[in-house]
């Protein structure tokens, strides 16, 4: 069992807070316990700030010793994020750390990871409206306001509200591959995955103009050879409409979500069949192995084949 504990102290933002029990309770495969168990630790009872809804008081179940046991410590953004933290979180984080512990921030829980001296000379992410403000702080920490979020193998920073969703996805994905982070994807409402950054200002526009729908053709169509008119005319729109929609919607273009939606069909099949990647290459609709491995290298830092391997080999740990 994964234990994910998530540090709450004053000023927590709820919405942070609640996503992340969200995510990882929702990683689950039917018959199947959950491989994650979460912690809300607090040392002692905390103010959650509900932004346009008022503050409130939360008790949590664990204390800041329980955190010793983690396995991964997220970190949600923080109202006062300018005030500095207790040297007892600081402490907390760095033996953590030095122990081996994943660690990752929500939004502004960046500004506590950097006063740990966890991001010193790597790059890090947070909410784009907080990012000079970060930079100017922690002069030694490489800012990127523009992704969604940064993931340094131990160390993972991620950018404002929805994108601690993104960050809790591919923790998941990491950990026990796309199929369960599709599945907890699926049970939360929320796309598996989104490619765009913070600064595209990725949009949810209003009932009835969603564009779900054909994404969920398209995810059942992916071994065809889709073009964007054949696109288009599905969401019944033209084809500049349809460009503009999908990067309000996703902040990309419908080829390039197309692309990452094949190769994560191709992860979930390298994951739960032993396919040849001949094979998976024509289900997932990259029509030969060269095109799969180009795509798959761009995008997941490896060949299909070591990822299968990889994934395989974390499965019998």
């Amino acid at each position: 069992m994964h234990v994910v504990g998530v540090l709450a102290v004053d000023g927590v933002v709820g919405f942070d807070l609640t996503t992340v029990c969200q995510i990882f309770a929702s990683a689950w495969s039917p018959g199947e316990e959950s491989p994650y168990e979460v912690r809300v630790c607090a040392a002692e009872d905390v103010l959650v700030t509900a932004v346009g809804t008022g503050n409130f008081r939360l008790s949590a179940p664990f204390t800041l010793a329980d955190l010793a046991g983690a396995d991964t410590i997220v970190v949600p953004g923080l109202r006062s994020f300018r005030q500095p933290p207790a040297p007892e979180v600081l402490d907390l984080l760095t033996g953590a750390a030095a122990r081996g512990v994943r660690i990752a921030s929500i939004c502004t829980g960046a500004f506590v990871l950097a006063a740990a001296g966890l991001l010193d000379g790597a790059r890090a992410t947070t909410h784009w409206d907080a990012a000079a403000q970060l930079a100017e702080n922690f002069p030694r920490v490489r800012v990127d306001p523009s992704v969604l979020f940064i993931d340094n193998g131990q160390v993972l920073t991620s950018a404002g509200v929805c994108a601690g969703v993104d960050l809790c996805l591919h923790l998941i994905r990491r950990d026990h591959g796309a199929a369960l982070a599709a599945r907890a994807a699926r049970r939360i409402v929320m796309p598996p995955y989104r490619d765009g950054g913070q600064a595209q200002f990725i949009e949810y526009e209003r009932p009835g103009g969603s564009l779900q729908p054909t994404m969920d053709w398209m995810r059942d169509n992916l071994h065809r050879d889709l073009a964007l008119d054949e696109i288009a005319m599905r969401a019944r729109v033209s084809v500049r409409t349809l460009n503009r929609r999908f990067r309000a919607q996703t902040g990309t273009t419908p080829l390039r979500w197309l692309v990452l939606a094949r190769v994560h069909r191709a992860q979930e099949l390298l994951e739960t069949t032993d396919l040849p990647v001949e094979v998976i290459a024509d289900h997932a609709g990259f029509g030969s192995a060269a095109v799969l491995r180009r795509h798959f290298g761009e995008r997941v830092g490896n060949s299909p084949i070591a990822y299968r391997t990889e994934f395989r080999r974390k499965q019998l740990r």
